[in-house]
């Protein structure tokens, strides 16, 4: 069908897009990534893991700002593309050879559907395999220095079978002075003590050994023989902590896939399963209500006047998402049915989106949003003369 052909302004109209798209992207995902990668790195100076740890365990993170990020950007990509076809008068002269805004429209509800696609893999599987795989991640840079959490003349359970104790802890938790140590394994008790003690890591395998200075070791038997031995130095090996293993996944609704939270809702129903599967259904489905919103707000806002529409769209795109969450917090409380607490913000979002587009469709630089700007703006232009003669009397 013509109508639904890619024609060559439709690949102009997508290369508009395209280019404040990725920039808004990057941007917001780096403004909403660099508060929690501080954070990240802070636990892991902390803690003793190492840098690449902490980024690795950031990367799980892409998926769920990704989720954040790709609806404003949209916007704000639609939005600019649109501005920019209006300010070089170039919106005029498509409406001026019979191409109407909804044709113009085609490639952006194109892209806006190819988005919801990729957006019910990204909440439907991928975040929330990622959000399991960044609480794994932190579980073992938690763990990753023992050492670091070991307090004087207190008993700790280290690996293997070791209790340890230090009368002082220094360097980091690296260098002990009066150390006692017990190990129980195989029906054999040994006994440890060292006036001084050092942990040193391996380059090759990265596992801590124990090194002790001026000590004592006693061991007994199964059968109850007992030996003792003195050393000036040496070493006890494998000393790295055993890792508990992390919890499975899916305990919490997140970490959850769409078709796992689907078969839990009919199998074994809850609301928190319920409440997760419509608000990311609902956040997948967003997509293509924002060129509703966005294609009218950017024809309207001609000759710099941006700033209006750009006001109006981020309010709503907060409100929506702040309605969303609501309405989710609403139905794990058990206080709305899942489907009325999520969809309704969802509904009313898409009814005023649907109201700004057909109020724009008779001339591009018209719609309601513009209408009650404008009047607002004739209002205070009116109130001025007023206060200035009041001001003089």
């Amino acid at each position: 069908m013509p109508f639904l052909s890619f024609d060559r302004l439709d690949r102009y109209a997508v290369r508009l897009f395209v280019v404040p798209l990725l920039t808004a992207l990057a941007t917001m995902l780096l403004a909403t990534m660099l508060q929690r990668l501080l954070r990240l790195f802070d636990i892991a100076a902390s803690t003793g893991a190492s840098i690449t740890s902490a980024l690795v365990a950031a990367a799980d993170l892409v998926p769920h700002y990704l989720g954040l990020a790709l609806p404003v950007a949209f916007t704000a990509a639609i939005f600019m593309a649109a501005a920019r076809m209006g300010d070089d008068s170039e919106l005029d002269a498509m409406l001026a050879t019979g191409r109407s805004i909804t044709r113009i429209a085609v490639p952006y509800f194109i892209l806006a559907l190819l988005l919801s696609m990729f957006n019910l893999y990204l909440f439907g599987q991928l975040q929330p395999l990622a959000r399991y795989d960044y609480h794994v991640k932190m579980d073992a840079v938690l763990q990753t220095n023992w050492n670091a959490k070991i307090e004087e003349n207190r008993f700790i359970d280290i690996a293997h079978g070791f209790s340890f104790s230090a009368d002082s802890v220094e360097d980091g938790g690296r260098r002990f002075q009066g150390v006692f140590m017990e190990r129980r394994q195989n029906g054999v008790e040994e006994i440890t003590t060292a006036v001084r003690g050092k942990l040193e890591t391996e380059s090759a395998t990265r596992k801590l050994r124990l090194k002790l200075e001026d000590g004592l070791r006693v061991r007994q038997t199964a059968d109850g023989a007992i030996s003792t031995a003195r050393f000036a130095d040496g070493f006890v090996e494998d000393f790295s902590p055993v890792r508990a293993p992390f919890r499975d996944r899916g305990e919490s609704a997140t970490e959850r896939t769409l078709p796992e939270l689907w078969l839990t809702m009919y199998s074994n129903p809850d609301p928190d399963s319920s409440a997760e599967f419509h608000s990311r259904l609902a956040r997948a489905l967003l997509p293509p209500l924002l060129p509703l919103l966005a294609l009218p707000l950017g024809m309207a806002s001609k000759r710099g006047r941006r700033t209006p529409g750009v006001v109006f769209a981020s309010l709503a795109l907060l409100l929506l998402n702040h309605t969303l969450q609501f309405g989710k917090s609403m139905a794990e409380s058990g206080r709305l049915p899942a489907a009325l607490a999520v969809w309704t913000p969802y509904v009313l979002f898409a009814l005023l989106s649907l109201w700004i587009f057909r109020g724009s469709l008779a001339w591009p630089g018209d719609n309601p949003v513009s209408r009650t700007i404008g009047v607002l703006e004739r209002l205070i232009e009116r109130l001025k003369p007023r206060r200035s003669a009041k001001v003089a009397a």
